[in-house]
């Protein structure tokens, strides 16, 4: 069977896909995800964005999916390196995941799209930086080799979750057009009038839920976790 010759690309057409770096083609998508969400991105507003053609984005990526994971990849990257320069010297491994993770809980709220965007890649580059740097830590703890995926899956799972779920809260609000005190004082008045024999431990959460504080209340998950891992060793 005879295979198509491609197309030639003139002088001029290559030149125009050359300059446009693809840097700025993840930039632009970036920018794009954080002002639309996931559905806001596509080759033609892109293009429109980029005062170029859709061959000129295709020069440098694949697909959306691969446009993708290249933003998500970027906004990772910048977190690991700003929480690894925030780390000072002869800080503990606790210290290290702590940081790590408030990092990761405020580049999601930041960007909501992260989170689910890191769901769809789970072997490629952005989820291994997460699991790198964890890895690392959890080594630097003495745990035990056969307890390193559970250990890092566990810290994974935790740090992933509730920044995406606090992410999409925000999101919520935002759509129904209230900031994140009303909806709280929503949420806690409709928690204060449940029934109290059906659910007493939630009705006594009302007061806490109206004046929590997020990020507080993260680091604190966190530090039950980094307590767990701990105390077998101990023992």
């Amino acid at each position: 069977m005879v295979q198509k010759a491609r197309p030639k690309r003139t002088s001029s057409s290559q030149r125009r896909e050359e300059s446009l770096s693809r840097e700025q083609i993840i930039e632009a998508s970036i920018e794009l995800l954080d002002n639309s969400g996931e559905g806001g991105l596509t080759f033609r507003t892109l293009s429109e964005r980029l005062a170029t053609g859709p061959g000129a984005i295709y020069w440098h990526i694949a697909n959306k999916s691969d446009l993708l994971t290249a933003a998500c990849d970027t906004i990772i990257a910048r977190t690991m390196t700003a929480s690894l320069a925030s780390v000072t010297t002869g800080a503990t491994p606790q210290a290290a995941i702590r940081l790590l993770a408030l990092a990761m809980f405020d580049a999601i709220d930041a960007h909501p799209w992260v989170g689910s965007a890191l769901t769809r890649s789970p072997g490629q580059s952005p989820m291994l930086r997460i699991v790198e740097r964890i890895g690392q830590q959890i080594r630097a703890l003495g745990v035990p080799p056969k307890k390193h995926w559970v250990t890092a899956s566990a810290l994974l799972s935790y740090i992933l979750g509730v920044a995406g779920r606090n992410a999409a809260n925000g999101q919520l609000a935002r759509t129904q057009g209230l900031n994140r005190s009303d909806l709280l004082e929503a949420v806690s008045t409709a928690w204060s009038q449940l029934d109290p024999e059906e659910y007493p431990f939630t009705r006594s959460l009302a007061g806490q839920l109206r004046s929590h504080d997020d990020r507080k209340d993260f680091l604190a998950g966190i530090d039950l976790i980094l307590r767990g891992i701990g105390s077998p060793h101990r023992r």
